[in-house]
């Protein structure tokens, strides 16, 4: 029997693909580079996100600026009301139904959920998740994220191994865990290391040379407790006590949508404190990347950080918590060094450790550039994204 109208890719018209991504500054910070790319191969690209500033310069104006057409939300990553939930469902399905895309690419943990049961209901030919690391529902101890867990593996389960399904993971370990619970059969899975990091833009440099100054250490991230925030200031006091000369900086807004915030109180009462520097948000973060001497992200899991993939393209060690997709750039005693997580006096060694020996930051720096070369640089990236678009598009229209 032939395909149905809907479920079948024509492909002498222009393959339509549908971004769907909780936030706008995300897909910009991770997601655009992709997004040109499959401009570049043929395809036409809409983004639908919520829009958290509509003025000019914010990331929506940034992505119409790019030429991408952009569809606003009402979803909002902080409810937990289940009405607003299923009119965020029933958003999508309006939305799916109205732009009949070849294809959806939806990222990160609630997208892949609410945006695969859309396409199930509409029939899109093929959509794509990315699970940019299993996130906070996954790794909080907090007693709604224990409750929610099994509901969300079982529906996980459910959805990602439809016929239409295709999972993207960004590192070994996430790809072993979502196998081995059957929430994904092999065959509906491809390990993409990461979003890439332009290497053009985060360009390799010489350890600042002043003599004068105390090495500079950043952690660039969300404020978030899962970032390991918290015990990368207990690790600052630490230093402290014991005379290290090392300043700390902390490069980052919280992020109120999300549980694991940190209140703004409490970065204040740090920078008061004296133990830690907190810059808030920076544009410049390749500047910034010139003027440290190693980047530090004691996570408590991840998909593969952006942070320490341009940290590291600018030939920085690395100091990360040895966790999924930490370990997949920083290689301990080569790229950087792994601490065991939630471990503030490991990470005190650690940080200790690089401060006082610049010859290993050189060339634990250089090794880290190299692995970005190999694996990481968003060209590479982006090429084996839109190769996997154009491979399951192709077969959905077979």
């Amino acid at each position: 029997m032939d395909p149905s109208p809907r479920t079948q890719v024509t492909l002498q018209n222009t393959p339509k693909i549908l971004y769907f991504v909780t936030e706008d500054w995300y897909f910009c910070s991770h997601r655009i580079a992709h997004a040109r790319a499959a401009r570049e191969a043929g395809f036409e690209v809409v983004v639908a996100t919520h829009v958290n500033d509509p003025s000019p310069g914010a990331p929506a104006a940034q992505i119409q600026a790019d030429g991408f057409r952009l569809v606003p939300l009402s979803l909002d990553r902080r409810s937990r009301n289940p009405l607003r939930e299923l009119a965020s469902i029933a958003e999508l399905v309006r939305l799916y139904r109205s732009e009949r895309p070849d294809l959806t690419q939806h990222v990160a943990l609630k997208p892949a959920l609410y945006g695969s049961l859309a396409a199930r209901l509409t029939k899109v030919p093929v959509y794509v998740n990315s699970i940019a690391g299993l996130g906070y529902v996954f790794i909080s101890r907090d007693p709604l994220a224990r409750l929610l867990r099994p509901f969300i593996r079982l529906a996980l389960r459910l959805l990602l191994n439809h016929k239409r399904s295709h999972t993207i993971v960004q590192n070994t370990d996430d790809l072993e865990a979502l196998e081995a619970s059957g929430i994904v059969s092999p065959s509906r899975v491809t390990l993409i290391p990461g979003s890439g990091v332009d290497t053009e833009v985060f360009t390799p440099s010489m350890q600042p040379q002043d003599n004068d100054a105390p090495p500079l250490a950043v952690l660039a991230s969300r404020m978030l407790w899962d970032k390991g925030v918290g015990e990368l200031v207990e690790a600052a006091r630490l230093l402290k006590r014991q005379g290290v000369a090392l300043r700390i900086a902390l490069v980052g807004e919280p992020d109120p949508a999300n549980p694991a915030s940190i209140p703004r109180q409490t970065l204040e009462k740090w920078q008061r404190e004296g133990a830690v520097e907190w810059w808030g948000h920076r544009r410049d973060m390749a500047e910034i990347l010139k003027s440290t001497h190693m980047a530090v992200l004691p996570s408590y899991r991840e998909g593969l950080p952006l942070s320490l993939l341009e940290a590291a393209s600018c030939a920085r060690p690395l100091i990360a918590s040895d966790v999924p997709g930490c370990r997949e750039i920083v290689r301990h005693e080569q790229s950087g060094l792994l601490v065991p997580p939630r471990d503030p006096e490991a990470l005190a060694a650690a940080l200790a450790r690089l401060a006082r020996d610049p010859y290993l930051r050189e060339k634990m720096g250089k090794e880290a550039r190299r692995l970005v070369e190999e694996r990481f640089a968003q060209s590479l990236i982006t090429t084996q994204t839109v190769a996997l678009y154009k491979n399951l598009v192709g077969n959905a229209s077979a």
